[in-house]
């Protein structure tokens, strides 16, 4: 199982991810280690607001280059439910 992600950042920012673990993901990205997102250790925390299951790497992979195409309000109409 794959999984595309949105993190909200302190600043209200966005960030969207891919991954096969979630949970290891997440750690990485808390502990602000060299194989968390560089964009993400700008700020002080973050919160999981959204998650997609996928069954495969190809589609995760799609999707997230997809969700990163689209403007901020539209993240966040997916992200409250209104797409």
């Amino acid at each position: 199982m794959y999984y595309v992600y949105i993190l909200k950042t302190s600043l209200n920012t966005f960030y969207i991810g891919q991954t096969n673990n979630l949970e290891k993901r997440l750690k990485e990205h808390r502990s602000k280690s060299s194989r968390s997102a560089k964009y993400l250790r700008y700020f002080a925390s973050f919160t999981l607001v959204y998650l997609e299951k996928h069954l495969s790497r190809k589609k995760a992979m799609q999707r997230e280059a997809q969700l990163k195409k689209w403007p901020k309000a539209k993240k966040a109409a997916l992200i409250n439910g209104d797409i």
